[in-house]
């Protein structure tokens, strides 16, 4: 699998994503936000979090308007893989290719812990790796993590099973305890908390690697999920 990750001025955990899709074996090119063209042959586009552009104007505005993220959108046109985590969610959401808006924590304070969560799909290459309703332990590091969005398009993504995942215990305010969604043709995700702080015992935890792994399984295979 060829998979490439974006990094932005400000991004902190592009390496992270890029060591936890290497150990899921694949291959990642790093795409500084000035290119104007992807590597061809991508499978998956890697959107990591951080603070782009210091969080200035909203979270993600700025790096959504970013030459690399035109590109970004016509691969996820395409029918390209695109995971965006934490700030990569909030610049997916900017850019419009994920529905609702990622407001200031409910508590109005970053949150920087473990986060138990549920899977609510499996039926997504993102999410393949796991049961439904399965248990996972994720860490979560956000100031701007409180998924919104009106009420329609809360009923459109429940009837479309296009909840990833959803906390335990809420750390932020997200309606119906979202902390990830995915695109109508189930290939683009969007999360708040960090499978990639989680994908090696050294880092307390392994529950973010089957995200990879699966990943991994799900487009080297050719099929997949949820097409």
């Amino acid at each position: 699998m060829r998979a490439a990750v974006i990094v932005f001025p400000g991004s902190n955990c592009d390496r992270d994503l890029a060591v936890a899709l290497r150990g899921a074996g694949a291959e990642v090119a790093m795409i500084w936000h000035k290119e104007t063209a992807l590597p061809p042959g991508l499978a998956l586009v890697g959107i990591p979090g951080g603070f782009s552009f210091g969080d200035y104007l909203r979270c993600g505005a700025i790096a959504a308007r970013s030459p690399v993220m035109r590109a970004v959108a016509d691969h996820a046109a395409a029918g390209g893989p695109v995971l965006g985590i934490c700030n990569g969610f909030q610049v997916l959401i900017e850019t419009g290719l994920l529905p609702g808006a990622l407001m200031r924590n409910a508590g109005l304070k970053f949150v920087c812990a473990p986060a138990p969560l549920t899977v609510a799909t499996a039926a997504s290459p993102f999410t393949v790796g796991y049961r439904r309703g399965e248990r996972i332990l994720l860490p979560v590091a956000h100031h701007d993590g409180n998924w919104v969005a009106d009420a329609a398009t809360r009923q459109r993504l429940e009837a479309e099973d296009r909840i990833a995942f959803r906390y335990l215990a809420n750390p932020n305010g997200s309606q119906g305890d979202v902390a990830g969604i995915l695109s109508a043709n189930r290939r683009l995700l969007g999360m708040m908390p960090h499978p990639e702080r989680a994908s090696d015992p050294a880092l307390g935890g392994t529950d973010g690697a089957r995200l990879f792994t699966g990943l991994a399984e799900a487009l080297g295979s050719g099929a997949l999920v949820g097409a």
